[in-house]
């Protein structure tokens, strides 16, 4: 363990920058002792030789021209101490750091405008000129930052060409660790199959992808600045070879896959639903006999549709509980935040934390859990200056459930498409709020309301898994069961408002947003119902139609 002494030199008050330094250095196992502030030469010659420490860190902040004296006076002492061995660090404002930098005595010198990365990299004794710092996977890339998360943003303009310009500008500019693609609707649906694309829609919803050579030149593209990973949306038909595809491709970050969507329950694909379920729980195991990650993305999925929070807390244990049983070694669970958009931050962390503790009561030597988080692309409004405030917001928040990857939603989506420049300022706005997390944050996953609501809804959440376990005795495990989950959406366990009308789902749910939290209600007698009412009134509708 090596051992870092930092303070402030001459009468250079501002600790600020050093305190933070020492916070990452305690992250990665330094040991580090903080001498003080305003210290004179003399005074740091003697520390040095008192505690004998490898690294020494300095930092002044004032008007640079005293510190021409300081430097010139620091330099004599080390050679007239024949000081060998140790490693001197500077930081500093941009003045002071140029002539820090003058005096040829420190290995590096930080002026402020480093980003975390590099930081972190210096600290990990990484560089970040060299292709071989940034890991090829996506769990070596998580430890390389943890305990602050990677960032992905997601990429796919109407063009080929401009996309593969886009993933070179972001690369280059080292701010984004993920690059997610998104294939047109075409792709997904009728990349194996293209005589049936409607070419009048090419381009809609993403990039106009038609071959592996296609899919190959995205991945050529990102082969530079901080090389980041590529990983890609799953197909909605034939998705077994659409997973080969990106695998070969570009070699695929993670896959993303539904549990009960893409199906008749969503339209965006022409499965029924207990073959949706059987075919989504292949592309699990599939990837999970590959070592390849795994996010299940259905929690969102329901809450987007205005279920209320219960259901979103239930489906998200049984879709990581699905990915385990499937033999997923490495589980992604995304949180998206502001789902609905008028949620309050309190209600919000509280669902977010009941998810948590039912995912990760799954982990085990076998099964490991990575946190995902992310704002809504609802909550963003049209007004460019308010939706930057809204990514700063929602990402402030979401830094409570330490997660480790960061997925950025460009501020600009609800206006347009994300270009590089978009995605670049995003990131930018969000590593603003990790440069924040230096300084330590307040634990609102302590806040008493957030606490109440988290054990509300694992109460709840657990009296609907503990029903749809109860729908099928005949099967050892009805929480994998294709057809036992598919009974659980046709009665309405599993329900959404915007279902309503669904062959498949009863669509009958009906919600309403009270103090900031999303709740079953039952409109003709004005109130709140909880779980266990809603439940017992779907069991006997079901029982009396027998």
């Amino acid at each position: 363990m090596k051992k870092i002494i930092a303070g402030t030199l001459g009468n250079c008050v501002h600790v600020a920058g050093i305190m933070n330094y020492l916070n990452l250095a305690d992250q990665e196992k330094y040991y580090t002792d903080f001498i003080g502030i305003g210290k004179s030469v003399d005074e740091i010659i003697n520390l040095i030789n008192e505690k004998k420490p490898d690294i020494v860190a300095l930092s002044y902040r004032l008007t640079p021209e005293p510190l021409y004296q300081i430097l010139e006076e620091l330099k004599e002492k080390i050679i007239e101490n024949n000081i060998k061995d140790i490693i001197w660090l500077f930081g500093g404002t941009e003045p002071t750091s140029l002539v820090a930098k003058e005096y040829e005595i420190f290995h590096k010198v930080f002026d402020g405008s480093e980003d975390i990365d590099e930081v972190i990299a210096y600290l990990k004794g990484q560089d970040l000129s060299k292709e071989e710092s940034y890991p090829k996977d996506l769990i070596n890339r998580i430890k390389s930052k943890y305990p602050y998360p990677i960032l992905r943003h997601h990429l796919g303009l109407p063009t080929i060409e401009e996309t593969i310009e886009s993933i070179e500008k972001v690369s280059e500019a080292k701010v984004i660790d993920i690059i997610s693609i998104a294939p047109d609707q075409n792709a997904q649906e009728f990349f194996f199959d293209q005589e049936n694309m409607d070419e009048r829609l090419n381009g809609a919803g993403g990039v106009p992808l038609r071959s592996k050579e296609d899919f190959k030149e995205l991945h050529n593209a990102a082969q530079r600045g901080n090389f980041p990973l590529l990983r890609s949306y799953s197909g909605t038909k034939n998705i077994i070879p659409f997973a080969e595809l990106l695998k070969e491709s570009i070699d695929n970050a993670w896959c993303a896959v539904p549990l009960f969507w893409y199906s008749e329950l969503d339209g965006r694909g022409p499965r029924k639903l207990i073959d949706a379920l059987k075919e989504n729980q292949e592309v699990m195991k599939w990837h999970g006999e590959r070592n390849i990650p795994v996010e299940v993305n259905d929690p969102h999925h329901w809450s987007l549709r205005d279920a209320h929070d219960s259901i979103a807390v239930a489906v998200a244990y049984i879709a990581a509980y699905n990915a385990k049983k499937m033999g997923v070694k490495d589980y992604i669970a995304q949180y998206m935040f502001n789902v609905p958009a008028s949620i309050s931050p309190e209600m919000d962390l509280g669902k977010m934390l009941a998810k948590i503790e039912l995912v990760e009561s799954l982990v085990d030597d076998d099964f490991n859990v990575y946190r995902q988080a992310r704002a809504g692309l609802a909550s963003f409004p049209t007004n460019l200056y308010q939706a930057k405030g809204q990514l700063a917001a929602s990402a402030y928040l979401a830094m409570g459930i330490k997660p480790h990857i960061y997925h950025v939603v460009g501020f600009c989506e609800a206006h347009h498409a994300a270009k590089a420049e978009d995605i670049i300022e995003s990131a930018m706005i969000v590593r603003g709020i990790l440069k924040n997390e230096f300084l330590g944050s307040v634990d609102m996953t302590k806040d008493k309301n957030v606490l109440e609501r988290k054990n509300t809804l694992i109460k709840e959440a657990k009296v609907i898994i503990d029903t749809i376990e109860s729908l099928n005795l005949s099967v050892e495990d009805p929480l994998i069961d294709p057809a036992t989950l598919t009974e659980a959406v046709r009665v309405g366990i599993l329900d959404a408002p915007h279902l309503q009308g669904s062959k498949i789902a009863k669509g009958t749910l009906k919600t309403r947003m009270v103090s900031g939290a999303l709740y079953a209600y039952d409109e003709k007698q004005g109130k709140i119902i909880n779980e266990e009412e809603r439940i017992d009134i779907i069991l006997k509708e079901a029982i009396s139609k027998q």
